[in-house]
């Protein structure tokens, strides 16, 4: 089944009993979490998901999801971009405790009255999967390494840095 822009909720048992394939694309501006995490957004997340029964009678999402993201360079706080990529496996369940007796292999999905908010689930793998960390090539960033400083004096300073703790050390020495 492949559709252009994937449904915001599906249900996910009749899916699984057909081994159903959806495939298709979520507007990245319709995930307002991620937006909260890194900022607005513009473009499409790349989705395909597997709808499936393994050999235990599990019902099983096998997932993959793709989008490109602008996220804030942590030298130069400007803008880059980075290409957000992951594959997951979710098992779904109807409680944390039917949650809690899945295998390793999957991730448990909650499914309430038959349905799935799959927007929700596609958000939280996408932010999951976003980088800690991002940095410009050095050659392309505006801020060098030598512009930044990691607390310490800075160079052509006679007075050397200031510990934190001697803060601490003279209100502890003022009582």
């Amino acid at each position: 089944m492949l559709t252009t822009r994937l449904p915001l909720q599906v249900e996910p048992y009749r899916l699984a009993a057909n081994a159903e394939r959806l495939e298709g694309y979520v507007p990245l501006d319709s995930m307002p979490r991620l937006e909260e995490e890194v900022g607005e957004q513009q473009g499409a997340c790349e989705v395909r998901l597997d709808f499936g029964i393994d050999a235990q009678g599990r019902r099983f999402i096998d997932g993959w999801l793709k989008a490109g993201v602008d996220l804030a360079c942590r030298r130069c706080l400007e803008p880059m971009p980075v290409t957000v990529e992951s594959r997951f496996q979710l098992g779904i369940v109807t409680s944390d405790v039917v949650a809690a007796e899945l295998p390793n292999a999957y991730e448990p999905v909650v499914v309430e009255n038959e349905q799935l908010n799959l927007l929700a689930v596609l958000e939280d793998e996408l932010i999951l999967s976003l980088p800690q960390v991002v940095y410009h090539d050095e050659a392309e960033c505006s801020v060098s390494r030598d512009q930044l400083t990691s607390g310490t004096a800075s160079e052509g300073s006679d007075t050397p840095a200031a510990s934190p703790f001697d803060v601490l050390r003279k209100l502890k020495d003022k009582r």
